[in-house]
């Protein structure tokens, strides 16, 4: 007997932001692809990808909100880590092959003393089960065929370390982590670089991102309670795109204004320099507060266009406050 066809979904605009708190197993991919099913969204990005082992907070823009997912890749990020010591593993977390096991006989002060040494600028090596790109392929799939490639180590910053729980004694001893740090920093790297300071290696066996920018996990909606809701509640779980915008200086403009700077033109008025604004144009009959046009730079008494959301995602943006 054949199976029925499946009923094709039927794609909308939608504009805004999902703080969506990633279930382990999921790629973030597979978790965007999923948000992206359940509100029948046309376009969709995510700003920053997790590791199937990781939780927590994955922000994903949809719509007029990929235009500016950029500024929250390059956002500081704060996890809490659990580094299983004694134990070091193929992938320096708990998929991989154990190759590794040493007795752990280090001190508290010990622990203190090396988390102080990775507190600050330090270089990381990137993981061979990692997405980064060498000649045009992921490190991951060189690893999958059991090779090892050259990396170049890379300067990320630490901004804290801040130890939550240990235990150096028992059948399974281990550190729990909170770190915030930069861009581009590998935590399974960091936590397999601590232990191996310590003496008796080790690997990850959880890691949750608790925040990402301005945003924190407990913003954040499941997949799960996703699923549960109407379809006709889920839109409501979005942010407005501005929300990506945070710490951009508000600039608004009258309709004239507003009109010209939308095409590209640049506007002139008594503005202070600023290198991150947000402008807006004026309230409308649907809509009282300021609408969002996009994003760009004052100078000298100048208001120069950078990123701008087009005439019809505005129109969408309206018809959805509606």
């Amino acid at each position: 007997m054949t199976a029925a066809p499946r009923a094709r979904v039927q794609r909308r605009p939608v504009h805004g932001v999902l703080l969506l708190d990633k279930p382990l197993g999921f790629s973030s991919n597979q978790a965007l692809q999923k948000a992206k099913w359940l509100l029948r969204a046309d376009k969709a990005g995510h700003t920053g990808t997790l590791d199937p082992l990781a939780t927590g907070v994955l922000p994903i823009c949809f719509g007029a909100a990929t235009k500016f997912s950029q500024l929250h890749l390059d956002a500081d990020k704060t996890y809490e880590t659990v580094v299983r010591l004694g134990v070091t593993t193929s992938t320096a977390d708990a998929e991989g092959e154990v190759v590794d096991t040493r007795p752990v006989d280090c001190s508290a002060g010990q622990v203190v003393e090396v988390l102080d040494r990775f507190t600050g600028s330090i270089t990381q090596v990137p993981p061979m089960h990692s997405a980064l790109k060498k000649d045009g392929k992921a490190l991951y799939e060189y690893a999958r065929e059991g090779k090892t490639v050259e990396r170049e180590p890379r300067t990320v910053m630490i901004h804290d370390l801040e130890l939550l729980d240990m235990q150096l004694h028992g059948t399974e001893p281990f550190l729990k982590l909170r770190v915030r740090c930069s861009k581009g920093t590998y935590i399974r790297t960091l936590g397999e670089d601590i232990a191996r300071a310590l003496g008796c290696g080790g690997h990850l066996t959880l890691l949750r991102r608790v925040q990402t920018g301005p945003f924190s996990v407990d913003q954040c909606i499941t997949v799960e309670a996703l699923e549960a809701m109407p379809e006709s509640q889920r839109l409501r779980c979005l942010l407005p795109v501005e929300s990506l915008l945070p710490h951009h200086a508000p600039v608004t403009l009258a309709s004239d204004d507003a009109a010209r700077f939308l095409s590209g033109m640049r506007r002139r008025g008594h503005w202070p320099d600023h290198e991150q604004v947000a402008i807006y144009g004026p309230p409308t009959d649907t809509r009282r507060a300021p609408v969002l046009l996009g994003s760009g730079h004052t100078q000298a008494g100048e208001l120069i266009p950078g990123r701008l959301l087009s005439p019809i995602e505005i129109q969408q943006i309206l018809e959805t406050a509606t």
